[in-house]
């Protein structure tokens, strides 16, 4: 879905492609709200998706110029070279934080993911009622720094949230 990128201009294209780095990267995304009148929520999604596997891939495989070129031949040749030279001009970051994200995954014990999958065992009687938890991590943004927030939640606690995050959905698609 990269041929999205041709609905904007070479210097958005520049830009957006070194946010989704920043992205892959760990630091701040790119916002959906910049580019609302542009892509739909799901043109959004897949484009953001299909930049993020192209960057990874590329750097992953050490992919040559004619090889990322042809990932990009759905857009025109400029925005095809405005990616490539993101790409290139941010590789080591991105190795870096490919090699970080596969250290952390490998060096990831039995009891981490033991971890979010635990019953409640605060009593007895609860964990006799063998009751299943949902640990959420959301990553928030405050004041511009990235913070992550954990939950636990229970079913009903869980389907509250998702009450709450349609309604909110809702609210936002009548202002628009």
């Amino acid at each position: 879905m990269v041929v999205l990128l041709s609905r904007l201009s070479v210097t958005d294209c520049l830009k957006l492609c070194h946010r989704v780095v920043d992205r892959l990267c760990g630091r701040e995304s790119p916002r959906r709200g910049d580019y609302s009148a542009t892509w739909s929520l799901e043109e959004w999604l897949e484009l953001l998706n299909s930049l993020t596997a192209l960057f990874q891939l590329a750097v992953g495989n050490n992919s040559s110029d004619e090889e990322v070129l042809a990932g990009l031949s759905g857009v025109g040749r400029s925005h095809a070279e405005a990616a490539l030279s993101v790409l290139r001009a941010r590789q080591e970051e991105i190795r870096c934080a490919l090699l970080d994200r596969t250290h952390s995954i490998s060096s990831a014990t039995l009891q981490d993911v033991d971890w979010q999958l635990k019953l409640a065992l605060s009593s007895d009687k609860i964990s006799s009622l063998h009751t299943p938890l949902l640990c959420l991590s959301l990553d928030v943004r405050e004041n511009r720094v990235l913070r992550s927030v954990t939950m636990e939640m229970n079913r009903e606690e869980l389907n509250t949230l998702i009450s709450s995050l349609e309604a909110a959905v809702k609210v936002v698609l009548q202002l628009k």
